[in-house]
């Protein structure tokens, strides 16, 4: 069976906050996060990865908008 999704054969099992690498991915280049459906994540992964990317926005690892 194939991934629905270029980002489902090599998600983590963990998103952590501070990994704003992987964290990048998983954002548009408008800032926002993509959907479960894009990302082919589960409804907790996309839970999870949502949490990770506003605690790195807030603590200002990664920025809320980009510049064009």
């Amino acid at each position: 069976m194939k991934p629905r999704s270029k980002f489902k054969k090599d998600t983590p099992s963990y998103f952590d906050y501070r990994d704003v690498k992987v964290l990048q991915r998983f954002v548009n280049m408008y800032g926002q996060i993509e959907p479960a459906a894009k990302t082919g994540l589960s409804a907790k992964q996309q839970r999870q990865l949502a949490v990770a990317i506003k605690r790195a926005r807030h603590l200002a690892m990664m920025p809320f908008v980009t510049s064009n």
